[in-house]
């Protein structure tokens, strides 16, 4: 199968596009300023709109999940509404799924428990798991084919994940391989079923097809797998919460394949990337054929041991594009800025800009990849195209910038604007590249002019 050409994939809605570009100012340079489109993006995403009625519940012991699915349905049969959990423990024996016009309030004291058994989490719902379509396990909240969605408050959304749930990414393998057989091969998405007898870990929380959708202020912890992760949405706000789930695939936030979205003063501790932005994987993600774009993140915190604290990717089939990062502060991280793709997934990542990155010691700093891990012997170079860092700074790394393209694909029109890494023991290393421009750059105290490409078996190697 040959990859789509992206000009062939893109729906853009031209009026909206309009609106953008006509609020863009000029930067000192002369150049539209990318961040006055940023907070354009910012003013256009639409708030849910939440029904009248009020619920609210105090805890009680044994099982809440009937009583609070019951008190879901009824507030969206009646209109929508909010449903305040007071402050003590909610034991919930299976997921819950949310409805249009409805807001679930975790007051300050809540804690909203979900148990580990993996048979309360059936029957399967349509998910898409690392990028590609199937029907399995439900994530512990859930809302499909919605809008006017939210989950506010103070109080903590637990997964048990790390203890019951992590186990089973030793056993994950070959339900992991033929599902992505099946995506490679066309198979029809009713036709990918799992659940029961398999391994594939649901997230926390999971909006799939939503449309005004906001989270605020919540506590997510101990997530079976990627913690909040909004499919195919319109218009999502995630607002102040605070994710803590150190163990391996806890993303604490990966929009995939949305349009307009909002990240913004959150603290990721996590165990994987803090967020990370994605549209699909290789022909399931072509298939699909929905981009993530329109994505503004600003003034978050992040730490974690592995992954990255922004990332892109690595499923970004669909192309990943219009993505503007406003302030990230990373006292520890493995990789500060990762952008991550392999010769399966086609697609581009293009028109990304960050700056007011300010990161303690990493193993890299910025890394642009199409070598990750799990390829299976593709031929589609992805393109990484149009990306500006700019008034960033790194206390130490051991590779400064890693930037790898293809001979068909080079990386191309970057630059490099006030980057100062106090120290690295690899400064730079490239290669396939084009019009890299350094600006203001300095590396272990000296002034870099150039990105000098350089054979890559001399390169350093990094987690991946």
């Amino acid at each position: 199968m040959r990859a789509p050409a992206m000009a062939d994939r893109r729906r853009v809605s031209l009026g909206a596009l309009a609106s953008l570009t006509a609020c863009a100012v000029p930067a000192k340079d002369g150049a539209p300023d990318p961040f006055a489109r940023a907070a354009a993006i910012r003013r256009a995403i639409r708030q849910p709109q939440i029904g009248p009625q009020r619920m609210r519940l105090a805890p009680t012991p044994g099982d809440a999940r009937v009583r609070l699915q019951a008190a879901i349905e009824a507030a969206a049969d009646s209109g929508g509404g909010r449903i305040i959990l007071e402050s003590g423990l909610w034991a919930c024996a299976g997921p819950l799924h949310l409805r249009s016009g409805v807001e679930l309030h975790l007051a300050q004291g809540a804690h909203l428990r979900f148990e580990p058994d993996p048979a309360l989490y059936l029957p399967v719902v349509l998910t898409r798991w690392e990028g590609t379509e199937v029907y399995n396990y439900s994530p512990m909240i859930y809302a499909r084919d919605g809008a006017d969605i939210a989950i506010t408050g103070a109080g903590v959304i637990d997964g048990q994940g790390e203890a019951h749930w992590l186990p089973w990414r030793a056993r994950q393998r070959p339900d992991q391989s033929r599902l992505r057989d099946m995506g490679r091969d066309g198979v029809a998405v009713e036709e990918r079923r799992f659940g029961a007898g398999h391994f594939l870990r649901p997230p926390l929380i999971q909006f799939f097809n939503c449309a005004r959708v906001r989270v605020e202020g919540v506590r997510l912890q101990d997530s079976p797998f990627w913690c909040l992760h909004p499919v195919y949405c319109q218009d999502v706000t995630v607002r102040r919460i605070r994710v803590v789930s150190r163990h391996v695939n806890s993303d604490g936030v990966d929009p995939d394949s949305c349009e307009r979205v909002l990240i913004e003063q959150c603290d990721f501790d996590v165990g994987d990337d803090g967020v990370s932005i994605k549209a699909g994987r290789d022909q399931d993600g072509w298939r699909v054929g929905r981009p993530c774009r329109n994505i503004v993140v600003r003034q978050c915190r992040y730490q974690g041991k592995a992954g990255g604290g922004f990332a892109i990717g690595s499923e970004m089939s669909g192309g990943v594009s219009d993505i503007y990062v406003d302030g990230l502060s990373i006292p520890e991280a493995s990789h500060a800025l990762y952008f991550k793709a392999n010769l399966d997934r086609g697609g581009e990542i293009r028109d990304v800009f960050i700056r007011d990155v300010r990161a303690g010691a990493v193993e890299s700093f910025i890394i642009l990849t199409n070598d990750y891990h799990s390829y299976r012997g593709g031929d589609f170079p992805p393109r990484f195209e149009g990306i500006e860092i700019s008034d960033s700074f790194c206390t130490r790394a051991k590779i400064g910038l890693h930037a790898t393209g293809h001979p068909r694909a080079p990386v191309q029109r970057v630059r490099l604007r006030g980057i100062e890494i106090g120290a690295a023991v690899r400064p730079i290393q490239v290669a396939d590249i084009a019009g890299f421009h350094l600006d203001n750059v300095r590396i272990n105290g000296e002034a870099v002019a150039e990105a000098v490409p350089i054979d890559r078996s001399a390169f350093l190697d990094f987690k991946r």
